[in-house]
Order: structure tokens, then sequence, then C-alpha cells
């Protein structure tokens, strides 16, 4: 069933070993990570990190963020992430921690060959923000968080369609459908005609289930519950 998807994979994640397992599958696409998965993992020499990644990643996209909470800090630090490479994507968060929008940024960035990855949008208006300030300029993504919408109870579908819809305004700009939550939403990004979804490693572990059997997937889960009463040497 994957070959019938044209959505394409970003593996998300920020374990050095995991990401370099994921380069010799011709599934991937290309990469993300961010400080709060580097984080998870104990990093704390982030430029190493990524000289590491970016020896084995050569030619396939790869995001990092910028970690700076004012315009000027993230402009400087977004020029210096993007020397690291041809292939760097630098995030830029779509507003300050305060609220300000980074739009402005973005777009000098874009336009100057910064290739941005404005991330953390929820809402089509943010979209139609970013959309205008990246129109002009380098190849970009825009990484709406599908799944945090979820979880907030809204259904995400409506927005990811909507975008898809504002985004065909910047023709170098690609649509990511971030934070997933289950394999189902491969599925439904490829529905929406969303051109990227970042999926974490564990989620990964599942994408050999897409298209899977229903009733041998059935009887695979009954045979488990069967072979783990037993190894656990239940009785009545």
């Amino acid at each position: 069933m994957l070959d019938q998807i044209s959505t394409r994979i970003f593996a998300d994640g920020a374990d050095l070993a995991g990401i370099l397992a994921l380069v010799a599958d011709l599934r991937i696409a290309g990469f993300t990570t961010n400080p709060t998965l580097m984080r998870k993992v104990g990093l704390t020499d982030y430029a190493q990190f990524a000289r590491d990644l970016l020896e084995h990643v050569t030619e396939r996209p790869i995001s990092f963020e910028v970690f700076a909470d004012d315009a000027a800090e993230m402009k400087r630090q977004a020029r210096a992430i993007a020397a690291w490479g041809e292939n760097v994507y630098v995030k830029i968060p779509v507003t300050s921690t305060t609220g300000e929008s980074m739009a402005p940024l973005a777009r000098e960035l874009s336009e100057e060959g910064v290739k941005v990855n404005v991330t953390a949008l929820f809402t089509t208006a943010q979209v139609e923000t970013i959309t205008a300030a990246v129109a002009d300029g380098a190849p970009s993504y825009i990484s709406v968080f599908a799944g945090r919408i979820a979880d907030a109870g809204v259904d995400p579908m409506p927005i990811i369609a909507r975008s898809v819809e504002i985004m065909e305004q910047a023709p170098r700009a690609e649509l990511i459908w971030a934070s997933p939550r289950e394999i189902l939403n491969l599925v439904q990004a490829n529905d929406m005609g969303c051109h990227i979804i970042t999926i974490t490693h564990d989620l990964l572990r599942k994408l050999d289930g897409l298209g899977k059997s229903l009733e041998q997937y059935s009887l695979e889960t009954v045979r488990m519950f069967h072979d783990d009463a037993l190894a656990a040497g239940f009785t009545l």
C-alpha cells in the first residue's frame, strides 16, 4: 500500500544511532528534529550532533531548529545553521514565546536564500500569514501540528485541506503534517494532498502494518493474548 502513497515520510527524532540506522531506508525522504527531542535523549552539544548527522545525511533534507526567542538572535542562529549544508532547512517558530509573529523573519531569511521550516502552526490564519511570507523565497516547509490539534479535540483534516489550498500561492513551499499519532495519519495526509508527514521512530516501526489484512491482524492479536497468558503462567 505504501507504493500508493505520494506523501513523503520524514523521520522525526534525535537519537543519533536511530537516525543513522534509517539512512539506508529508502522509504525515508528526509529528517527532522527539535530541541525537545534532543533534550530527551540527553544531547548537550547541538552543533556536534548536527555535524555527526550531516556526515551521513548528505542529500536528503534535514531540519534543525533555532532556539533563541528574539528575531535578531533567531536570524543569527538561522544563518549559522543554514551554513551547515545545502540540504539543511532551518526551523523557525511561527511566533516567539510571547506570541510575536516571526513571519517578517521568515520572509527575510527565505528571500535571502535560507531554506526555512516554519514550525508549530495550528491555524489556517497562521498558514496564510506564513505562506505569504515565503511565497517569493527559497524552497520552504510549513509544519502544521495536526496531532496536537487533534489532542485539543479539534479535527485537523479541514485545517490540513485548507492549508493545501492556501499554499498553492507559494509553489516552492511544502506542507508538513507534524506530530502524527498513528499510521492512519499517513493515509489521511495523503488523501488531503499534504506533501510530507513527520513520523517518529516508534511510529515508524508500525509502518509495515500499512494495508495489512484486518482478518490476519485479528488472528495475530488473539494469538498474542493467548501466548502472553501462557507465558505469564495464569491459572484459575
